[in-house]
Order: C-alpha cells, then sequence, then structure tokens
C-alpha cells in the first residue's frame, strides 16, 4: 500500500512542511519521533498520512508531546501493516455536541437537501477527531469530510491546511 506523509509544522517564523518517511516504523512512538525530527523546538507539528486514496491519518504533537491521533477509517488497521501501526488501537470519536451530527455539513447556502452531501456509508472515522477544534476545524467537521462521498484524503488535507494556513506549503511539497 502506497502512502504519502506530510509534516507541517508551525514555530515563531509560522508553516514549514516536510515530507516525512515512515517506512519500517513499528510504533506510534517511532512516527512520533520522526514527526518532531522535522523541527524539535516547534510549537505545534501535525502529520498528515494518505494511503491509496482511501485513507487519512492526521497526528498532532503540541510542543513535542501529548501525541493525539485520528483517522478517517478504522479500515486502515486491517488494510496495511502502517494503518495498524497508526490507527489500530483508535476507538470511534465522541461526537456528542448538542445539534452536530455527522452526517451533515453546512454549505454555503441553498436549499436543505444540498447541504447534506452523500456519506460514505463504509467510512468509520476513530480517534480524536478534536485534535484540530482549537485550530478552526470542528470535530464533526473533520469527520465530515472525511466521510463525504468523493472526497479523496488529499482534498481533506487541502481544506484542512487551507483552513491551518499551510496550504501553500503542503502544495509547494506535492509539487502542485
Amino acid at each position: 500500500m502506497s502512502y504519502f506523509a506530510a509534516a507541517v509544522v508551525r514555530d515563531d517564523s509560522g508553516w514549514t512542511a516536510a515530507e516525512v518517511s515512515l517506512r519500517g516504523v513499528t510504533d506510534l512512538d517511532e512516527v512520533a519521533e520522526r514527526l518532531r525530527d522535522v523541527e524539535p523546538d516547534a510549537d505545534l507539528s501535525l502529520l498528515f498520512v494518505e494511503a491509496d486514496d482511501a485513507y487519512l491519518v492526521v497526528l498532532r504533537l503540541d510542543e513535542g508531546e501529548d501525541l493525539r491521533v485520528f483517522g478517517s477509517d478504522s479500515a486502515y488497521a486491517e488494510e496495511s501493516r502502517l494503518g495498524s501501526v497508526l490507527v489500530g488501537d483508535l476507538k470511534a470519536p465522541d461526537l456528542d455536541e448538542p445539534g452536530e451530527s455527522r452526517r451533515t455539513v453546512s454549505g454555503g447556502g441553498g436549499d436543505e437537501e444540498s447541504d447534506q452531501p452523500a456519506v460514505d456509508p463504509e467510512a468509520d472515522p476513530v480517534g480524536d477527531a478534536d485534535l484540530l477544534a482549537d485550530l478552526g476545524i470542528s470535530p464533526q467537521r473533520l469527520v465530515n469530510l472525511c466521510t463525504r462521498e468523493g472526497m479523496l484524503p488529499a482534498d481533506v488535507i487541502a481544506e484542512v491546511c487551507q483552513v491551518l494556513g499551510c496550504g501553500d506549503e503542503v502544495e509547494e511539497l506535492r509539487g502542485v
């Protein structure tokens, strides 16, 4: 299974992005160490891992500590060794916020039906969906992006990174 792993780190000078190799990792601690190595003094480090245009995993370190992980689909753990390392032990996210549903996305207007895009019924998000909330991506929005039918992991990363302010850095890394 092929993958692309992009680290975006924020320090006093802003965001920078770097590709990260996850070849040979055996556990989450090793993944976190590779993320720390990108910029050891970063205030915030994020790692976006996409696999085969089907799965997305987001990892977060604050000041190099407190690893948090979110995965777009628990099936990734069954599909590959890397998936097992990244999301194998994660549980479904807690989205108990009044008035919110993981099956709806508020649109920019129009009728109610068009505000609710098709949802991939097979998607089973896992982990800490709240890991980007303080950066402007609510848990519900993250889950909605990941479960929206036809939305590729690269599309989710691009949308999230635009909100975070590091979209150009990730696009440059991809060579887009």
